[in-house]
C-alpha cells in the first residue's frame, strides 16, 4: 500500500485558507479553534512549515508515529517545522476539540526564543509522546492561549511581539514543568520502561550483536521501545539521572569490569567484544568511568 505524500504547509494564511476560515489576523502567528471545523479536504498527511503548538480532546484517530491516541482527555503536542501530522485511513479526524496554536519561525526572529525553543526538548519527541494535562494544568495553558489571542487580535503595535513572545516564553516553560510532573507521575509505566530497556542492552551485550553491529546506540534502543531519542533520554534523566548515552557506556563498563576479572582475554580482544574498533577508544572510556585503565582494574583482582 502507497502511503500518501505529506500535504505541505508553508504559510498561515494557506492553514486558514484550507479551514475555510477568514485572513488571518497576524500573518505569522495564529490560533485556530477545532471545534465545529470540518476536514473537507482529501488529506490524511500534512508536513508543516511552522512551529505548532496544540491542546486536543477526542484524539481516538490520530495517528503520531506509529500508535493512535484513544483518548478523550486534554492533551498538548509539540510540532517544530518538519514534522508530519498523519491521520489514519479516515483521514485527519473532524471532530476534534481544542485549539491548534501555528507560529511562523519568522515571527521568532531577533527575538529571545529564536534560539531558546530550542532547548526545549519536547519539540523533537515523537509526536505520539504527548503531555497529557490535569484540569488546573489545562486551564494555566488555555489562560495564556486566551492573552495571546487577545494581544494579536487589538491593534498590532511596537509592543504587540514582545508580549506575544513573553506569554508564548511562559507557556513553553510550564509545558517543561508539566512533562517533568509526568515523568514523575507515571512511575509504573515509566519504570516499566526501564526495565524493558534493561532486557534489550542485556540481550543486546550478550549475543553476537557487539561484533556484527557495534555498540548499541540511541536511536536503536529509542527505536526498539518506539521512543523518540529526546523523550528516552529525559525520562531516564528523571528515573536514573543518566542520559541514554551515560546508561549503554555503565552497562558496557559493567560487562568489560566481569571480563577483565574474569577471564584471561587481553584488552584489546575485550575492547574487540564490545564492539570497539580502537582499543585505545576503549580504554579511554574505560578510565574516564572508573578512574583506572583496564590493566590496573584487572591488577587489582590478583
Amino acid at each position: 500500500m502507497q502511503i500518501a505524500k505529506p500535504y505541505r504547509i508553508s504559510s498561515i494564511t494557506e492553514i486558514h485558507r484550507l479551514m475555510g476560515m477568514p485572513k488571518p489576523h497576524h500573518p505569522l502567528i495564529s490560533i485556530v479553534d477545532l471545534k465545529g471545523l470540518k476536514n473537507d479536504h482529501d488529506i490524511n498527511a500534512v508536513v508543516f512549515d511552522l512551529y505548532v503548538i496544540s491542546m486536543k480532546r477526542g484524539c481516538n484517530n490520530l495517528i503520531y508515529g506509529q500508535q493512535k491516541y484513544d483518548f478523550d482527555e486534554g492533551l498538548m503536542a509539540f510540532l517544530s517545522p518538519g514534522q508530519i501530522l498523519r491521520g489514519d485511513e479516515n483521514g485527519i479526524p473532524a471532530e476534534l476539540e481544542g485549539w491548534m496554536l501555528f507560529i511562523h519561525p519568522d515571527f521568532l526572529w531577533n527575538t529571545s526564543l529564536s534560539a531558546k525553543i530550542k532547548k526545549y526538548e519536547y519539540f523533537s519527541y515523537a509526536t505520539h509522546e504527548a503531555l497529557f494535562l490535569s484540569d488546573k494544568e489545562e486551564g494555566v495553558i488555555n489562560d495564556i492561549i486566551r492573552n495571546i489571542r487577545n494581544e494579536y487580535h487589538s491593534n498590532i503595535d511596537k509592543f504587540s511581539q514582545d508580549i506575544i513572545i513573553a506569554n508564548l516564553e511562559t507557556l513553553l516553560n510550564y509545558a517543561e514543568r508539566f512533562y517533568q510532573r509526568q515523568f514523575i507521575t507515571r512511575k509504573i509505566i515509566n519504570h516499566k520502561i526501564l526495565e524493558r530497556l534493561e532486557r534489550i542492552l542485556n540481550t543486546y551485550l550478550e549475543n553476537d550483536a557487539l561484533l556484527s553491529k557495534g555498540a548499541p546506540t540511541v536511536q536503536y534502543l529509542a527505536e526498539t521501545l518506539n521512543m523518540s531519542s529526546k523523550y528516552l533520554s529525559s525520562l531516564l534523566k528523571q528515573l536514573t539521572g543518566q542520559t541514554t548515552q551515560q546508561l549503554i557506556h555503565n552497562k558496557m563498563i559493567d560487562k568489560a569490569k566481569e571480563q577483565l576479572s574474569t577471564t584471561t582475554l587481553s584488552v584489546s580482544e575485550i575492547a574487540y567484544g564490545l564492539g570497539f574498533e580502537h582499543s585505545q577508544s576503549f580504554s579511554k572510556l574505560f578510565k574516564n568511568k572508573t578512574k583506572q585503565s583496564p590493566l590496573e582494574f584487572r591488577a587489582s583482582f590478583n
